[in-house]
């Protein structure tokens, strides 16, 4: 029994399983159940039970859950969010759909974008101006929005968003007309000026769109779980991670779904980041793999990258500007539509693809025997002898070989007269060289080089693939956390509560009016903490960061600050700050030029006090396995017979030479001819390359 040990539970729901950890004090339970689309909290309920169960506790003794879902995201990529209807400024209802200047593909003249997410009939204008200083050029045409109302209402939409032009400077227009519609309509009605404060009103209109066109799905769907927790005998408060990676109330997320758009993957990152933290690593990939998606983060000083716009539905794998933009701020990562669902096939080229198309949980790869009959990246891993068909999620999913092996003879090794073997052995290439240049990608973007880094590989998936991702990266060791199977879950409850709060000021440093700026970051302050209040009892860190330029140039750098409030004499030092960051980015900073802030962010979290506790034990002692099994390995490309070691068995110290299968009941570790494993002092793998140090 749990005594007085605090009891949480993280669950995260992908689009192929949904994971659960409970942590008792320092242990951990965790089960991965198959997602439930038709109702998802139906799947967390089936999960609650087994863990519940296997930890030996009461469901009432659980003191909190955090949670975190695809839900949002897939309503948006999939379109199957609310009937919603966008009300904006006279002159800008197509904003959504001529998007910008920008072209992914100049030359690409069927190029093909992703459709606004509010067709043109279901847009609206209102008369009105507000001029880019907040000034109030022409009023609000309040009777027209009364006739407006009473249209939106024969129409029986189910959302409403409203995005006037520079709401974020002034938002007294778009709250106005808030109470005017919200007279009439028995709808949630959200407004730019709350969801996405900042300027660029494709971004902006865009983010409130989303946010209003999933928000009576998310509302519906956050009360039914919460119901249905508490007929379990659940009664503990939920709290949802959002996708900058803190904790916030159940209410502010029915209030601003969109900021749940990243939070499973958000959740990964803390993982990685936690992890590094333990064992001292200030430069990591955190690679997480699931059933669906695959993504990459890049993590140094144990702090995730972060962006204040990310893009989902991309019609293009890595172009950026073919998806749709969302402002808010995010855990900066890389995605790929490859999870162990990613159904392979071959193009018009004869060239084999994996992917974006997945299987999910219904029905499923073909050798789950759940009525899918195309071939997906777990059937080529059953077909290479990476898995164990009677062992797989613990036994409690039985896999066909057979099956797997006639799905991908006939889609692809009969089109490329390949056999089942060599074509699964293309179809994990193919994935695994993909993801590989999505992180040259990412990492040359950022100004960086990928072998540097220690991989965290985490998810379902990944550590199936994560040795032969390293070859390929040139990545020399690679960190397999103990519940890596479940790495989003247990994320959730190493992240603070948190909030960011951000709000676009467009003026010149030489101009700066402090008093003014003062206010809005008091504000922010005031706004950020409010939101983490809901949760944190203790002390709360915060930090202040001012998106800056040069006068005339179109995108703006983060800048960190002191706390305000801000005085004349700390004009120096605020402009010395962006020049050195200037230069960090670009070589050098621009000399004689005059130097404007855009935007203010304030995030404010729960502080946390985690120290570094293990070194990285580069030796070990060497073991060998009772049970082998013939694997096929990427370097040789042949079968090799490979040591079958149950992860349970082995003991702090123990090395395993590749190649081997290290087996646990959420995920199994490939370890290639190119790598040893070492077990921990916490009970991680450390993958590392034969013959070289960390």
């Amino acid at each position: 029994m749990t005594g007085k040990q605090a009891v949480r539970l993280g669950v995260d729901i992908g689009g192929t399983f949904t994971d659960l950890a409970l942590e008792i004090g320092d242990r951990m339970v965790s089960t991965k159940v198959l997602t439930n689309y038709a109702a998802p909290e139906q799947a967390i309920l089936d999960g609650v039970r087994i863990v519940v169960r296997d930890a030996q506790i009461e469901p009432s003794q659980i003191d909190m859950m955090i949670h975190g879902t695809t839900l949002a995201t897939n309503a948006l990529i999939e379109r199957r969010g609310a009937k919603t209807a966008l009300v904006t400024t006279e002159g800008f209802r197509d904003v959504i759909e001529m998007r910008t200047e920008n072209r992914f593909d100049q030359y690409d003249l069927n190029i093909k974008l992703p459709p606004p997410l509010i067709p043109r009939e279901h847009r609206y204008t209102a008369g009105g101006r507000i001029g880019a200083q907040g000034q109030e050029l022409q009023q609000l045409d309040e009777a027209a929005l009364e006739v407006l109302a009473e249209t939106l209402a024969n129409e029986e939409f189910s959302a409403v968003a409203i995005g006037f032009i520079h709401a974020y400077a002034n938002s007294a227009h778009e709250q106005r007309a808030r109470e005017i519609l919200a007279r009439r309509l028995s709808v949630p009605i959200s407004i730019s000026s709350e969801v996405a404060p900042q300027m660029r009103e494709f971004e902006r209109f865009n983010t409130v769109c989303a946010n209003a066109y999933v928000q009576p799905q998310m509302a519906a769907y956050l009360s039914r779980l919460q119901t249905r927790l508490k007929e379990e005998g659940v009664a503990c408060p939920v709290f949802m991670i959002h996708s900058g990676g803190g904790l916030i109330s159940v209410e502010t997320a029915v209030k601003f779904p969109v900021r749940l758009v990243e939070s499973g993957p958000a959740g990964g990152a803390i993982y990685a980041a936690d992890v590094a933290r333990r064992f001292d690593l200030n430069k990591v990939v955190s690679y997480d793999m699931g059933g669906t998606t695959a993504k990459i983060c890049l993590i140094e000083g144990f702090t995730p990258q972060t962006a204040r716009t990310f893009e989902v539905a991309r019609t293009y794998r890595f172009a950026k500007g073919s998806g749709m933009p969302i402002s808010i701020p995010v855990i900066e990562m890389i995605e790929i539509g490859a999870g162990g669902g990613s159904i392979a096939w071959v193009d018009a080229m004869g060239r084999i693809q994996a992917g974006p198309e997945s299987a999910a949980s219904e029905p499923g790869p073909a050798c789950y025997q759940r009525g899918g009959s195309k071939p997906a990246i777990t059937d080529a891993d059953l077909v290479l002898g990476k898995l164990d068909p009677d062992n797989f999620a613990g036994g409690k999913i039985k896999l066909s070989v057979s099956a797997a092996e006639a799905a991908i003879t006939r889609d692809v090794g009969q089109r490329l007269s390949l056999s089942a073997q060599a074509a699964a052995f293309g179809i994990c290439e193919v994935v695994d060289e993909n993801m590989a240049n999505a992180a040259r990608v990412h990492a040359v973007e950022n100004g960086k080089d990928v072998s540097d880094n220690v991989m965290v590989a985490f998810g379902g998936a990944a550590p199936l693939h994560a040795a032969r991702l390293c070859e390929k990266l040139g990545v020399e060791a690679c960190l397999i956390p103990a519940g890596a199977g479940v790495g989003s879950a247990i994320g959730f409850l190493r992240a603070p509560f948190g909030y960011e709060a951000v709000a676009t000021r467009v003026m010149r440093l030489a101009e700066l009016d402090f008093a003014a700026t003062n206010a809005l970051l008091a504000d922010l302050l005031s706004a950020a903490e409010g939101f983490v209040r809901v949760g944190a009892r203790g002390a709360i860190e915060r930090e202040i960061t001012a998106f800056m330029r040069y006068v005339g140039q179109g995108w703006e750098i983060p800048v960190a600050l002191p706390e305000p409030p801000y005085a004349p004499y700390d004009l120096d030092m605020i402009e010395h700050r962006f020049r050195e960051r200037y230069a960090q980015y670009f070589g050098r900073a621009v000399e004689g030029q005059e130097v404007e802030i855009v935007s203010w962010s304030v995030k404010v979290q729960e502080k946390r006090h985690v120290r570094s506790q293990h070194k990285l034990d580069k030796v070990g002692r060497p073991i060998v396995g009772q049970f082998t099994r013939q694997v096929f390995d990427p370097a040789t490309e042949q079968e090799q017979s490979s040591q079958i070691i149950t992860r349970s068995d082995l003991t702090c110290g123990d090395r395993i030479a590749g190649p081997a299968i290290v087996v646990e009941s959420e995920t199994s570790t490939v370890v290639t001819s190119q790598f040893d494993a070492i077990v921990q002092s916490d009970g991680s793998l450390l993958l590392l390359r034969k013959g070289r140090a960390v």
